[in-house]
């Protein structure tokens, strides 16, 4: 166990209210502060969770004045609460030393009025790390929550040690307690199930664990984490094609078509690219288009062009493809490039500028030229330009002189 004093750089950096409304500079400290910890904790671990723990009390405190109206930062908490947690559970510490950080972080939780660190509870039983402090902490806890979940709601209530007290029954291994619980849970939630659901996979029940989850009738559960759940427990059981067919396209779902599909082909290597792109443009009607950089990212450049015009695709995504494929792939470069210039001219885009109509015509002639077609470029271009919607006519005028101009302004 480390007896070394250390003096953490992030500890100065975050006194109360030290980032005033400003959301940019507490994110950036943020995640220099736990990449601190990280790198001190991989040679000393003990000295790590000790880092850990500190951040963890002052964090709060610190951003409590922050613009929290984006989500960014309350984002950036939750991935530092789950690194830093990690940290604190794997951290070989005496029992003594444990409990402190166990109370110093209980603290912490209740004197955090944002609340920010909501989603440390649900560690507790992680940074218990063994039997002896789970129970000690689910018997400090089991009562209040017992009376909060009390038929009588005039005894009831939110506890804040609600999830902790699971967490902690859940790693204590005190299954038939935790289930009592969940039981009297009156709002059904899938985060009180959540800790049935691995309960029952912990004990050997896959099966049972999965109907479990899947009967939630929680509408406001997370049906990413749901799927998320089952998908777990099918894969550990080897059950490789059940997960992909009924879980993996909503438990992997992430904020871009692209990082969706990375995501999914990364956990299932075995399964052939194609065929998971196929399926998910399967699933999602009327997004074709927004497949075109998933289907690009594997070589499948005829599919790529072709969801590029099923449906509306980003024409600055599309000019990039243009830009960038111009020398090896030109003739994919080139559709890629026409099929920017119908969507701009169709109105499509997101804060479109001259300079991104410039770029589209360019980068298409561009390409046109690396593949011996500029007359064909220039004809379908103006077809385009004659079937333009009134939405696009700021990108029609510019496109107009362009192609008016001809050769002279393509090759500046």
């Amino acid at each position: 166990m480390s007896k070394v004093k250390h003096k953490w750089t992030f500890a100065a950096r975050f006194r109360r209210n030290a980032f005033g409304w400003k959301s940019l500079p507490a994110i950036k400290r943020i995640n220099e502060a736990v990449s601190e910890i990280k790198k001190v904790a991989k040679k000393d671990p003990v000295l790590g969770a000790e880092g850990a723990v500190l951040l963890l009390e002052k964090v709060s405190p610190a951003i409590q004045n922050v613009d929290s109206s984006s989500g960014a930062i309350g984002n950036t908490v939750n991935y530092a609460v789950e690194e830093l947690a990690a940290i604190i559970a794997a951290a070989p510490a005496d029992d003594v030393m444990r409990e402190k950080w166990l109370n110093r972080l209980w603290q912490a939780i209740e004197d955090d009025n944002m609340p920010y660190l909501e989603l440390l509870a649900e560690h507790w039983g992680e940074m218990c790390s063994t039997k002896m402090h789970a129970n000690k902490w689910a018997d400090k806890f089991i009562g209040t929550l017992r009376l909060a979940w009390s038929p009588d709601r005039s005894r009831g209530g939110w506890f804040i040690g609600t999830y902790a007290c699971l967490s902690a029954l859940y790693t204590a291994e005190r299954y038939d307690e935790l289930f009592e619980l969940i039981e009297l849970d009156p709002h059904n939630w899938w985060s009180s199930r959540y800790w049935g659901v691995k309960a029952l996979a912990a004990q050997g029940k896959p099966d049972e664990a999965i109907r479990y989850a899947e009967a939630t009738s929680d509408p406001y559960a997370n049906t990413s984490h749901v799927a998320r759940m089952c998908e777990e427990i099918l894969l550990s059981e080897g059950k490789t094609e059940e997960a992909y067919s009924k879980h993996a396209f909503v438990a992997n779902r992430l904020g871009t078509h692209l990082a969706t599909f990375k995501a999914i082909a990364k956990k299932y290597p075995d399964k052939d690219r194609s065929s998971i792109l196929k399926d998910l443009v399967e699933k999602s009607p009327g997004e074709e288009g927004k497949w075109f950089a998933a289907a690009k990212s594997v070589g499948l450049y005829e599919v790529a062009i072709k969801l590029a015009n099923a449906t509306p695709c980003d024409p600055k995504t599309l000019t990039r493809a243009a830009r960038d494929f111009a020398d090896k792939e030109p003739q994919f470069a080139m559709e890629a490039g026409l099929a920017a210039l119908r969507w701009l001219l169709a109105g499509y885009g997101y804060d479109i500028m001259a300079m991104d109509v410039l770029s589209a015509y360019r980068h298409t002639m561009n390409a046109a030229t690396h593949a011996d077609s500029c007359d064909a470029a220039r004809s379908r271009i103006a077809q385009l330009l004659d079937g333009a919607s009134t939405e696009g006519v700021f990108s029609v005028e510019i496109i107009r002189r362009l192609l008016a101009n001809g050769s002279a302004l393509e090759s500046n």
